[in-house]
């Protein structure tokens, strides 16, 4: 006799949490399944965004550097162009390319001086800043309302599990008259296994889904003050 002891039913005593699961019902099998496969989705999703916001920060100090090395928009931009894709070269393309489309020839080199843009032009132009910001910040946050949906659900799963795990117990104890203490037992120790694994699996989709929020914060409040920097390095520039 190993792995479990037998009760004079001649059911099988679980000695572990591996010898509930196999020996589990079938719908807590199938709630077990559904739980491993959100497990296994979170992880690779985390660790996919952990990559993800590892190059944006590298991606971040190089595009920084970069600007505080160039003396005029000018450099900057010619500067950025060397650079690989991130969103805040993305962003400051889109500003710079519509400060052309307005003043046309006003970044080439050597150009005459042409006048400031007027409040209306400004505006739009603050406001195409702000919409390539939410279009980066979009893309960034693919993935992370995947962690959320997990970490919320997983719980409500291990749940759902536990109460069909002990409505099974009470159901046994019905059918077979006996309310001994070792008969009811491993029902529901075996009902309380989904609950336990809907929170193993739901609590690192939560943290992971608060750290990576966080990182996104972040990085959407340096959108934000990079914009600013722009419409500011157009007002010092005597464009605006």
């Amino acid at each position: 006799m190993t792995g479990a002891l037998l009760l004079q039913t001649g059911r099988a005593v679980p000695e572990s949490a591996w010898d509930l699961i196999i020996g589990g019902t079938l719908p807590t099998k199938i709630v077990l399944l559904v739980l491993l496969g959100f497990s296994i989705a979170s992880w690779v999703i985390m660790f996919w965004k952990w990559r993800h916001f590892r190059d944006i920060r590298r991606e971040g100090d190089r595009f920084l550097e970069a600007m505080e090395r160039s003396q005029r928009l000018e450099d900057a931009y010619r500067t950025i162009l060397t650079l690989p894709e991130s969103p805040y070269g993305r962003v400051f393309r889109q500003g710079v390319n519509f400060f052309s489309e307005l003043r046309p020839g006003a970044l080439r080199e050597n150009a005459p001086p042409v006048d400031g843009l007027s409040l209306t032009q400004l505006e739009a132009l603050r406001m195409t800043l702000e919409k390539e910001e939410a279009e980066e910040l979009d893309e960034l946050s693919i993935g992370l309302t995947w962690l959320a949906v997990i970490g919320s659900i997983s719980p409500l799963l291990g749940l759902l599990g536990t109460v069909i795990g002990v409505m099974n117990a009470f159901l046994g104890i019905v059918a077979t008259g006996s309310t001994n203490i070792g008969a009811v037992a491993p029902g529901v120790a075996e009902a309380l296994v989904t609950t336990v694994v809907g929170l193993a699996v739901a609590i690192p989709a939560v943290i992971g889904y608060n750290y990576f929020a966080a990182r996104l914060n972040l990085v959407s409040g340096e959108l934000e003050g990079f914009s600013a920097e722009f419409i500011g390095t157009l007002a010092r520039e005597g464009r605006v």
